[in-house]
């Protein structure tokens, strides 16, 4: 689950939205070679449903026990942040080069935690299915994956970027930077060919307050107002 805090209450979007959002502002790029690659359905494929591993976990909101705050997919538990990767793949099975590219995703968001002794099995399964679902995409190479796999990352971040009201600069391996200001996220250099892609992903409102149990948190969600996020995104 993304969280974004508002003026005064939570805004809950699933992942799987955030997901959908990024394949739209992906749809749109005209910019390098995303547009002429012959591998583009699957690459957006894999954009629109990178983070279906959620679908499950995101039906309702995690609370810390402690606390009592809701956990977003950065607070969640490391038990469930590994589990969801294997299923969201398998997800995937019948577009075998959209599951690997999803696998690569995996592989590249936890890379800092790659030394760590919890993390070693993950990361062993990670690249098995990797190499598994790219020999049945074959003669694609892991040299094509890895190339391809920019836009992944691409329209996770810009997506990103807008879900969560992040207003840091982002920036890629391929030197171009995006930045939201108000509701404009602001591509730099313009990959839109001068128009303008509107932006708009639904979400829950909730108070921000601590929540007794998952349960008391799950009821909340449920009868929640629905709540809608609209932007554009552009070229600077």
């Amino acid at each position: 689950m993304i969280i974004r805090r508002l003026a005064s209450s939570l805004l809950l979007i699933t992942q799987p939205d955030h997901a959908a959002l990024a394949a739209r502002i992906m749809r749109r790029w005209r910019d390098d070679d995303l547009a002429r690659s012959p591998r583009r359905d699957d690459i957006l494929y894999a954009i629109e449903h990178h983070d279906d591993g959620w679908l499950d976990v995101d039906r309702a909101p995690l609370v810390d026990a402690t606390t009592g705050a809701l956990l977003d997919f950065i607070t969640a538990p490391e038990t469930i942040r590994r589990a969801i990767w294997p299923h969201g793949v398998a997800r995937l099975a019948h577009t075998p080069y959209a599951a690997a590219l999803v696998a690569q995703h995996a592989l590249h968001i936890y890379r800092r935690n790659r030394d760590a002794a919890a993390w070693h099995s993950f990361f062993d399964e990670m690249e098995a299915l990797r190499a598994q679902f790219l020999r049945a995409a074959a003669p694609a190479t892991l040299d094509a994956l890895l190339h391809d796999y920019r836009w992944v990352r691409t329209g996770d971040v810009l997506s990103l970027a807008f879900c969560n009201g992040w207003t840091e600069v982002q920036t890629d391996e391929r030197g171009r930077s995006a930045q939201l200001i108000g509701e404009r996220l602001v591509v730099t250099p313009d990959p839109f060919a001068g128009e303008r892609v509107p932006l708009a992903i639904a979400g829950r409102e909730m108070s921000d307050t601590p929540f007794a149990s998952e349960a008391d948190a799950r009821a909340a969600y449920a009868r929640a107002p629905a709540a809608t996020l609209s932007g554009v995104a552009a070229g600077a």
